[in-house]
């Protein structure tokens, strides 16, 4: 087959991080309705990244995988311990404490005076101050006001430090909270009173705040507000307090669970509906706490005289209350493109001496610039400031401001010489003086840039328009070629670990896990209908990579929730983790699309006794040869009622104990009695692997399941007009020599171009904006609308030949300890120009040992069964797991010279979704 290769022939140089990396846009414009003319024309986002990759340093800023560039304003400093989840600075403004996930540590100290971490605060060995626990809640650590002491919230109360005089810490000390029931504390921002004797602290978990003595460490009082309490500030005796998910719930209220407690929440979309600010007279024991109602999903409150600004993240909005009469007496609109009404994500805000509010939006990497004089004075809007990925926090020290990046410059953290996980999360420090409002309006012109805001970016079907159909319509409404859409949602791969053995992509073979006698049918699929070797994946772990795809999104609850995933982890259960605007599913059904539902976005799964993965995978035989219904009846649910309403309850979610190709059965049985909808959804889970199989006998079983999809839909009448898109939810669980978010993607369709390398630029909001195009769905928020459609993965000339599965080559059987009734799977002879796949055997003497620890602590994972949960496990000790099975403990992880017991993995501090996905 003739390969062609789609690539622009210049390639712009990869260059090293300089300590100063602002410049002063060259841009003038004059407002911002200017701004969007001198940002260009229809033409959106990736257009402009052509075949750049992830980690690249243009003229345009460095590319990351979220469909951005970044460019700072100022100076950055890069902390490469973690992400960044939120800081406090010293009230001497000497030093920067910042909580920290995913990373070496839960805490770090910042000099200020150098930009260098001066101290590493963890659970680690290497650390140099040891805590007994490594989560951190949403909110940042907070300074006494003397100075001599950090607390930091954590899931079953606080750590209270010391602060030596060089400011670095010391006798950390538990400060519990109880549980109440299955409510863990879940402690969220504190603040001190003004004498420092009393810390005032939002218990999260348990819908209260409490006074704390400072000095013994215990609960003085306690009082009742609204549903998962996040930020706070002290105004004088009264304490305002923002509870995101608004008010309790009232008799006769639509509602959704989250965190153990119904919350008010949208009938369809199961997302919040109130958001509310609780008002606590500290001086007054008896007296109601108030609420002041205020925008979606509140987070960060800050106070200066007497005004307390209030930022609304799912509504993009701020709230200004004026604390003499506690009522909001002006609303601040944090969108800055017209196009797209939500996804901007404000989080936190100060107010400069000089009169200038200062907003940071985490999803737009940008500060966000108004002139301020008084609480009622309506503000101006000035511009923004580009800043790092994530900006979650913002101060003023010493006449400059200091931005705290969550995701810094995204996941190049040095860990191994041999490629790149998406764990290798940073994080950054950026500092700059606020120029001038004319300086501002000219950065406004590089923040639209570096997010493809483009005016025409969303188009809309004029309703008189006779366009004739093609696959990927330009105006969302007009007829496309392709009628049903299917989108397969895997589990966890990198591209170089399914096709890094593919000599025409751009692949490392020392990285290929799982080549062609693995995956033939993923290697047969690419070989027919392309290669791209230049798509990513945004999220980190599962709990946001399935967020991404039905949300186009990670909203900011869950970004923020990432150094302590108690509350939830998989967000399908829970009202916070919803955006107001709904999902990829409920969009369709808004533009009047039907929907068919098989596991993906599922929260809940009942299994029959005997309902093994032996003997569903003998179940799954006997169906393929007589056409009858399953012998065990499984209930897969979600407490969505969108998405409920339109799913096969008989289609197991994640579950590693469940075969794909008893998935694969239980679709086609469905497929063939009724046929597609327009939109289909799948979580095909099996290359997760940690089930009972071999790592590699679950790769091949899902790849068997996807060949076998593709052929039943290719050789069905629908086939003329369908279109399957086959995605990871992430790919965390293997090394990449790119970028650790580059992952596997196939576009499958008569449509889609054949026989290319397609080396563009892409991500899973692309793939998101493509579907909306096809099925004529409107775009979620500002991430999808700025997207660019896939067209260029797609032809006018249609090739019809349908795809014929092919035989797996790797025992779907391999790795069992106890083998199925029906037998052991007899697979295809492998292909010798193929990396060969030895069968699971017995481990090597030497390595009995540290194999049978890695047996105990498999069991210990929640991989298998009803109550099953993505990336329970220790991301860095499951991809050593997967790795030395799948090398039948013969060859140690890249980029190191030993096989490890699971506790000396290094990386082993990540971690698990109690705390950390």
């Amino acid at each position: 087959m003739q390969v062609t290769r789609r690539r622009r022939a210049e390639k712009e140089s990869f260059v090293f991080f300089g300590r100063r990396v602002g410049r002063r846009a060259t841009l003038v414009t004059a407002c911002i309705s200017a701004v969007v003319v001198a940002t260009g024309t229809a033409a959106a986002s990736t257009h402009q990244f052509g075949t750049q990759q992830v980690g690249q340093v243009t003229a345009r800023g460095q590319v990351v995988s979220s469909d951005q560039y970044i460019d700072p304003y100022g100076t950055r400093n890069v902390i490469n311990d973690g992400k960044l989840m939120s800081s406090a600075v010293s009230p001497d403004g000497r030093h920067l404490a910042a909580s920290i996930a995913d990373g070496d540590a839960a805490l770090v100290v910042v000099d200020l005076t150098t930009g260098q971490v001066q101290q590493r605060i963890g659970t680690n060995a290497a650390d140099d101050l040891r805590i007994s626990g490594g989560a951190v809640g949403q909110e940042a650590p907070v300074y006494s006001p003397d100075g001599t002491q950090l607390w930091l919230g954590q899931t079953d109360g606080y750590v209270r430090f010391t602060v030596n005089p060089d400011g670095s810490l010391a006798n950390p000390t538990t400060v519990k909270i109880p549980a109440d029931g299955a409510k863990h504390a879940l402690a969220s921002v504190a603040v001190f009173s003004g004498d420092g004797a009393t810390v005032y602290a939002a218990v999260n978990g348990q819908n209260r705040v409490v006074a704390i003595d400072a000095a013994s460490g215990t609960v003085k009082q306690s009082w009742a507000v609204g549903n998962a309490p996040r930020g706070l500030a002290l105004v004088g005796q009264k304490l305002y307090v923002s509870n995101e998910g608004g008010r309790p719930a009232r008799p006769g209220d639509a509602t959704l669970n989250s965190y153990n407690t119904q919350v008010p929440a949208d009938p369809a979309t199961g997302a919040t509906t109130t958001g509310t600010v609780s008002v606590i007279d500290t001086a007054n024991a008896s007296a109601a706490v108030g609420t002041i109602e205020v925008g979606l999903h509140p987070t960060a409150v800050y106070a200066k005289g007497r005004a307390v600004f209030v930022t609304n993240t799912a509504t993009n909005s701020v709230s200004v209350i004026d604390s003499a009469r506690d009522k909001v007496v002006q609303t601040i609109a944090t969108q800055p493109w017209p196009e797209a009404s939500v996804g901007y994500e404000p989080d936190a805000v100060t107010l400069t001496d000089d009169g200038h509010l200062l907003v940071t939006l985490g999803r737009a990497n940008a500060v966000a610039v108004y002139r301020y004089t008084a609480p009622q004075e309506p503000v101006s809007f000035v511009g923004l400031v580009p800043t790092d990925y994530f900006p979650a926090e913002i101060t003023t020290v010493g006449g400059q401001v200091l931005v705290s990046n969550t995701r810094g410059v995204d996941a190049l953290r040095p860990t191994t010489a041999a490629g790149h996980n998406t764990h290798d999360t940073t994080s950054s420090l950026t500092r700059f003086t606020l120029p001038s409002d004319r300086v501002i309006r000219e950065l406004t012109a590089k923040v639209f840039q570096q997010n493809g805001w483009t005016p025409g970016a969303v188009k809309l079907a004029n309703r008189r328009s006779h366009a004739r159909p093609v696959p990927v319509p330009t105006r969302i409404g007009d007829p496309s070629t392709i009628k049903h859409v299917f989108l397969i949602v895997k589990e966890n791969r990198t591209y170089d670990q399914v096709f890094g053995d593919i000599a025409k992509g751009n692949g490392d073979p020392a990285l290929a896990q799982f080549g062609e006698n693995v995956t033939p049918n993923q290697h047969a699929l690419a070989e027919q209908f392309g290669l791209y070797d230049n798509t990513y994946d945004i999220g980190t772990n599962s709990a946001e990579g399935h967020n991404w795809l039905m949300q186009a999104d990670d909203p900011e609850y869950t970004e923020s929730s990432a150094g302590e995933y108690q509350r939830s982890y998989d967000t399908e259960d829970d009202a916070l983790g919803h955006q107001r605007t709904g999902f990829l599913w409920s969009g369709a059904q808004a533009a009047g699309r039907t929907v068919r539902d098989f596991g993906e976005f599922q929260q809940f799964l009942t299994k029959p006794a005997g309902a093994s993965w032996q003997n569903l995978y003998c179940d799954a035989k006997t169906m393929a040869a007589t056409g009858q219904g399953t012998a065990y009846t499984l209930n897969s649910s979600s407490p969505i009622p969108s998405l409920n309403s339109v799913s096969m309850p008989g289609f197991p979610k994640f579950d590693t104990s469940v075969p794909d190709v008893y998935r694969y059965q239980i679709w086609k049985q469905d497929f063939e009695k009724n046929g597609p909808a327009d939109l289909n959804m799948f979580w095909l889970s099996s290359d997760h692997t940690g089930g009972p199989a071999s790592p590699a006998a679950q790769v091949a079983d899902n790849d068997l399941a996807t060949g076998r999809i593709v052929d039943e839909i290719s050789h069905s009448p629908y086939w003329k007009d369908s279109a399957i898109f086959v995605v990871e939810d992430d790919s965390q669980a293997g090394l990449d020599h790119v970028d650790g978010h580059r992952a596997p993607i196939q576009i499958i369709s008569p449509w889609a171009q054949h026989g290319v390398v397609d080396d563009h630029y892409y991500t899973q909001i692309t793939m998101v904006r493509t579907i909306e195009q096809i099925l004529g769905i409107h775009p979620m928020n500002q991430k999808d609308s700025a997207a660019t459609p896939m067209a260029s993965a797609f032809t006018d000339k249609p090739d019809y030949t349908p795809f014929t599965a092919l035989p797996n080559r790797t025992s779907l059987t391999d790795g069992l300890s106890t083998p199925p009734s029906c037998g052991v799977d007899t697979p295809a002879p492998q292909d010798p120009k193929a990396a060969l796949v030895p069968a699971t055997t017995t481990p090597p003497a030497a390595q009995r040992g540290i194999a049978a620890q890695w047996a105990k602590w498999k069991t210990q994972q929640r991989l298998t069964g009803p109550n099953a949960v993505p990336d329970w496990a220790n991301p860095a000790q499951m991809n050593h797991l997967t790795w030395y099975e799948t090398h039948n403990w013969k060859t140690p992880y890249p980029g190191e010279s030993k096989i490890y017991a699971p506790n000396d993995v290094p990386g082993a501090y990540l971690p698990s979704t109690e705390t950390d996905g």
